[in-house]
Parts: structure tokens; C-alpha cells; sequence
């Protein structure tokens, strides 16, 4: 039975024909409907919030990997005696390592749990950083750096999917968006502390959000909706009201989960061929489209090799530029938090690709300037803050959003391979850039950054036809809304 032939799966409307036997409305039913909204409402969220940060420890880890290798360039190309292109190999291979991941994630994810997931990841994310620390040459330090790659590109799935599956839908957008806090968090803790202590030091920093993962998993509830899609309806139903809380009445909950789940068994086992269904083709051009525009703005080129990018542009402390870059993305990604259930994922989308197309127009033409040696007092300065109404854009919403979106716009049969498809993109692209973005300077520092500021344009027309607004939507009502 298609998914379509359902009024109203999130509502639990599951019943026969002899619903037309029935009053149209039951006041006794709506007295209970009311009463169990009440009780809901006041029940405790604790158990959701430990879930989250556990979970987002991933999304720190996340961040750590992505913003080591802009600190310590200069300082392990010394001391290991790389060239620029072992270090653009190493800086890059994370990526490559990231894409393997993504294939694997939603395969991963759908086998062992979300839990048990996020668990593999952090032991692919400690052997790499204990790889880095004991290098002595290029072979184990890319080696390390794959690993690390690996265990993120699992993590860039796992954790939005496990935060969207257990939140409630009213908390379910902000809570989400704690993924890319905790990403940019990461990375700017990176940043700082590469400027104070040694390479092998900052590895050994990114143990610690792996240790903090596999303690606190020990103390969360698995996903209800993975629970029940496997069959284990005891630890589903234990899950469920440790996450709504002791005297919350779930059993309307449960019932649309349950609902969703039977009719999702009765379809085919979803394959890669199921996503060019005209059913699913709309969420997988959204999500896949999502994954283009947010790599194609550069964030990973500009990310990766920062402190290079203002050496170049010749800002006399390319440090003091890079932890500006750090300290701005953590408290404009809160406000993206705040927006995101307010104003709405479209709007923030919008208005976020944007700026980031001033942002890179305004960097490349600094570049442009000193090129030609005119205004070249204005240079750094334009340079800078390029640069910086670039990241407080992409900050906004093109950090957050695309994650979110994707979260929300699958239905749980084929989640896994689709998600893992838009994962994969992600992270072919974030390679693509990093791996390019000094040979693309070397060729041209204005040509690099305006060409990212016309694909930023693409992004905003993309945004404006083809993507819908899913604030305030259940998971269910997403997925019927978008194939009308």
C-alpha cells in the first residue's frame, strides 16, 4: 500500500471502514486527545537533551578533523618535509576517507543501529588521531587522516538522523542544527588551539569528543523508529517513554510510528535504482542539489587552507584573521539555531547563499586589486572581510540547513540509500574543492573566489524554485507535502 493512500499517517488515522459507523466527532475522544496533548507537553525532555549532546559529540569530532589541517600546515610540511602537494594529499584524503563513509553509513546506520554507528565511528575517529600523533612520515599521516575521514563521513549522516528521529517535531529543527554548532565548534577549537601547541598535541585533542561519545552511548536510548522498524517492540516502547518521559502518555506516538512502519513494510526493500522513482526523485534532487550548492560555495577550500588564503592577500598576522574566522561561526550558528524554527529553513537558506556570494565576490575582488596594484591599502581589509561575511553567511544557514532538510524529506525505507547517496555528494564535492583550491589559487586568487560567488548565485535560484519550507511539518507530513 503506497504511502499516499494514508490521510494522515502522523495522526495515527489507521482504521477501516467502520470509522464511517462513528460519530464525525467524539467528544469524549477529543476530552483524551487533549488531555494526552497536555501531558505530553509537561512531560520531561531531559533524556532527549543528554541523547542530543551525546550524539553531537560526533558533530564535535566532526569539526575537529575538518579544522586541523589549517593551523598546522606550515608546521608539519617542516617537520615531515612535505610539498605542497603531499600536504593538498593530506589536507584532502579526510575527504576521500569521508565519501567511503557515506557509501557505508546508511547501510551502517540501518544494520547495527544509529547507536551502534556512531560507536564504529569514534573507533575509526581514535585510530586515526593515534595514527597522526605516532607519524614519523607522509604513509601513516594520510593513512590516520583516512580514518579519521571515515569515521565522520559515518558521523555526517548518523548523527541528524538519530537527533530527528527521537526529538519531538517542535524541537526537532533546533536541536538538529546543535550538529553544525558542535561541527563549527570543533573546527574553531581547532583553529585557536592550533595556534598554541604542537601538531601532535591538537591530534591528541581530538580524542577527547571521541571518548566523551563512547561513555555517554552507554546512558542513551537507541532511535524508537529504528527500534520498531527492526522488529524489537519491548526495547521500541522502553525507548519511547525514556524519551518523552516517565509519566507521558506515548501511546499515541507509538501508534503513528507503528503505522508508519507496516505501511513502510509493505513496499519493496528500497535499492539506488528506487531513487529515480518519479515517487522519490523530488526529495533526491532537493537533497542531492542541497549537498552541491553547500560544497560549490568553497567552504571547504576556504576552510582548509585559511591561514594560506590571508598570508596571500598579505594580512600582516594571518593568525589574528584565522581565529576572527573561529570565534564568529559559533555565535552566528546559535542564532541560526534561534531562527531556524522561526523564521524558516527557506528563508535562512536564501538569505544565506546570499551572503556568501558577497562574501566570495568581495574576497576575489581584493584579489583583483592587488593584482592590478591599485588600492592596495584596501587589500587585506577587503580581503578579511570577504572572508568573514562569507562564514557568518554560510554560518546562518547553508552550514546547517541542508543537513536538516535531508533529515527530514525521506521516508524511512529508503532514508537509508538516499541519505547515503546525498552523504556521498557531500563529500565528493568537499574533495573536489579541497583537494583544487590551491592549485585554483595558484592559477588565479580572484578567478577561485568569484567563480564560487556564481555558484552561490545557482544556489539562491536553486533554493527559490525547488526547495520547500518544513518548519513547523512532522516527518510524515514532509514527505506527503512534497509529492502533491
Amino acid at each position: 500500500m503506497a504511502i499516499t493512500e494514508h490521510r494522515d499517517i502522523e495522526k495515527g488515522d489507521n482504521k477501516g471502514l467502520e470509522d464511517l459507523l462513528e460519530p464525525l466527532v467524539d467528544d469524549a475522544k477529543v476530552k483524551n486527545v487533549e488531555k494526552c496533548d497536555e501531558v505530553d507537553e509537561n512531560s520531561s525532555i531531559s533524556m532527549v537533551l543528554l541523547s542530543t549532546a551525546v550524539a553531537v559529540c560526533g558533530s564535535l569530532e566532526f569539526g575537529s578533523c575538518v579544522g586541523y589541517s589549517a593551523p598546522v600546515q606550515s608546521d608539519i610540511s617542516i617537520d615531515l618535509n612535505l610539498s605542497v602537494a603531499e600536504y593538498s594529499l593530506f589536507g584532502s584524503i579526510v575527504t576521500i576517507g569521508a565519501m567511503i563513509g557515506a557509501v557505508t553509513s546508511g547501510r551502517i546506520a540501518d544494520t547495527i543501529g544509529r547507536k551502534g554507528a556512531m560507536a564504529l565511528s569514534a573507533v575509526f575517529c581514535l585510530a586515526g588521531w593515534l595514527a597522526i600523533f605516532f607519524t614519523m612520515g607522509s604513509y601513516l599521516l594520510d593513512m590516520g587522516r583516512f580514518f579519521t575521514g571515515y569515521g565522520i563521513g559515518i558521523f555526517s549522516f548518523v548523527v541528524p538522523i538519530y537527533i530527528a528521529e527521537i526529538a519531538p517535531k517542535n524541537l526537532r529543527g533546533g536541536l538538529t542544527t546543535l550538529n553544525q554548532l558542535m561541527i563549527v565548534t570543533g573546527s574553531s577549537i581547532s583553529f585557536l588551539l592550533g595556534s598554541v601547541v604542537s601538531w601532535r598535541t591538537l591530534a591528541l585533542t581530538g580524542l577527547v569528543p571521541c571518548f566523551l561519545l563512547l561513555v555517554g552511548l552507554m546512558f542513551i536510548p537507541e532511535s524508537p523508529r529504528w527500534l520498531a522498524k527492526v522488529g524489537r517492540e519491548k526495547e521500541f516502547e522502553y525507548s519511547l517513554r525514556r524519551l518523552r518521559g516517565a509519566k507521558a502518555n506515548i501511546s499515541a506516538e507509538a501508534e503513528e510510528i507503528h503505522e508508519t512502519i507496516l505501511t513502510l513494510q509493505s513496499l519493496p526493500k528500497a535499492r539506488l535504482l528506487d531513487l529515480i522513482d518519479p515517487k522519490y526523485i523530488k526529495p533526491v534532487i532537493i537533497a542531492v542539489g542541497l549537498m552541491v550548492c553547500q560544497q560549490s560555495g568553497g567552504i571547504n577550500g576556504i576552510g582548509f587552507y585559511l591561514t594560506e588564503t590571508f598570508e596571500t592577500a598579505g594580512l600582516s598576522s594571518a593568525q589574528a584573521g584565522s581565529d576572527a574566522y573561529a570565534l564568529i561561526q559559533i555565535p552566528v550558528t546559535m542564532l541560526g539555531m534561534i531562527l531556524m524554527d522561526k523564521s524558516g529553513r527557506r528563508i535562512l537558506l536564501l538569505v544565506s547563499s546570499s551572503g556568501t556570494f558577497l562574501g566570495c565576490f568581495l574576497t576575489g575582488t581584493s584579489f583583483f586589486l592587488k593584482e592590478q596594484a591599485i588600492f592596495l591599502e584596501w587589500v587585506p581589509l577587503l580581503a578579511v572581510s570577504g572572508v568573514l561575511i562569507f562564514i557568518v553567511s554560510f554560518s546562518i544557514g547553508m552550514g546547517s540547513v541542508p543537513w536538516l532538510i535531508m533529515s527530514e524529506i525521506f521516508p524511512l525505507h529508503i532514508k537509508g540509500a538516499a541519505g547515503s547517496v546525498s552523504v556521498l555528494v557531500n563529500w565528493f564535492g568537499a574533495w573536489a574543492v579541497s583537494y583544487s583550491f590551491n592549485f585554483l589559487i595558484n592559477w588565479s586568487p580572484a578567478g577561485t573566489f568569484w567563480l564560487f560567488s556564481g555558484f552561490c548565485v545557482l544556489t539562491v535560484i536553486f533554493v527559490a524554485k525547488l526547495v520547500p519550507e518544513t518548519k513547523g511539518k512532522s516527518l510524515e507530513e514532509i514527505q506527503l507535502s512534497i509529492n502533491k
